[in-house]
């Protein structure tokens, strides 16, 4: 072999060997490292798996866990051994449980969890079907003091976007109360105090009905077929598998569904109107703008004109023209003004 052809071959093999094993950035230790994560990443997972089961007072299995993480059984006999040889759960008899140390740690999880989707639904203009998303992927990276800083920006919330506690730094959180929609009495008056966010395609029906915690409804049927209930002044129809993943609490009559309003879209053009409020749906930047445009309660508001499609609509508000979506429209909640009474 001809020595400089030696020579080039022994350096470029040696160059290979320093690109895959140089320290923290060669190939073999970023492979490492993401296998490391994606570890931790399922730990934490499935503690979050295992605290949700203890919240809602269901067993945890093998199977669940799963189901819940989308791994094989063998993957999952790896993390469940892993968790008990960290001392993060223990397991008698084919029921897995959470020991202290595992509790604290999945709710730190779940706290950062859910800091991340108050964040997004106050601070961004993100589709309130991604936050879930969007959260699952950053909660692992964000550390305590992290976590500390943006409770602190948000004004240490206590619930969530969809109506979920959130933890306290030290572990605290409120025990679950209420009962689910389609458990609720025809004919009683409850306000929503959360909407499950999981499976997404659940919760991108529940969004699409405007439904937000806080909201009072009266419900009107409830049947194996249907549940029916007045929520804003719309009749809202939901399937009872659907209405199992909004929980309620009960109110006394005496309080009053809140007065019921028509929206802004509902507008005819050179129709008027008096902004009443802006639907608690409307959130973050979105609502935010609109505050910034003076649509605010007490505001004269002119449907001027529509485009070809219908949508978007100009409106004509404190004498500029501003154009508004159906979806931004039918949150702003007002009562149109009688020019004949006026005159």
């Amino acid at each position: 072999m001809n020595p400089l052809y030696a020579l080039l071959l022994g350096v470029f093999i040696l160059l290979i060997l320093f690109f895959l094993f140089m320290p923290e950035r060669g190939l073999v230790s970023r492979l490492m490292k993401m296998k490391k994560d994606r570890s931790r990443e399922l730990i934490e997972d499935a503690l979050k798996h295992l605290y949700d089961c203890e919240y809602k007072g269901v067993d945890c299995s093998l199977n669940s866990i799963s189901g819940s993480l989308f791994i094989s059984g063998e993957r999952s006999v790896h993390i469940i051994s892993m968790l008990q040889a960290m001392n993060l759960i223990s397991s008698v008899e084919n029921k897995i449980t959470l020991t202290p140390e595992g509790r604290s740690y999945a709710l730190r999880v779940i706290r950062v969890h859910r800091l991340l989707e108050k964040y997004l639904a106050e601070k961004t203009s993100v589709n309130e079907t991604d936050w879930h998303i969007i959260a699952e992927e950053k909660e692992h990276e964000i550390s305590n003091e992290e976590a500390n800083k943006l409770a602190a920006q948000l004004g240490n919330p206590l619930l969530d976007p969809h109506g979920d506690p959130i933890p306290s730094e030290s572990g605290e959180i409120p025990t679950r109360k209420g009962l689910t929609l389609n458990n609720l009495e025809s004919g009683t008056f409850a306000t929503i105090i959360h909407i499950e966010d999981e499976p997404k395609e659940v919760y991108a029906q529940l969004s699409a009905l405007k439904l937000y915690p806080g909201m009072q409804i009266y419900l009107l049927e409830n049947s194996k077929e249907r549940i029916s209930f007045e929520a804003d002044g719309e009749e809202c129809v939901l399937a009872p598998i659907l209405a199992s993943n909004v929980t309620v609490y009960p109110i006394a009559e005496k309080e009053n569904v809140k007065e019921s309003f028509e929206t802004l879209s509902l507008l005819n053009q050179d129709e008027e109107a008096i902004v009443i409020g802006i639907s608690k749906a409307m959130r973050g930047q979105q609502r935010r703008r609109l505050l910034d445009f003076g649509i605010v309660p007490g505001t004269v508001v002119r449907a001027q004109l529509k485009s070809l499609s219908g949508d978007p609509t100009g409106y004509e508000i404190r004498g500029a023209t501003i154009a508004l979506r159906k979806n931004q429209s039918d949150l702003i909640y007002v009562k149109r003004i009688d020019r004949k009474l006026v005159a």
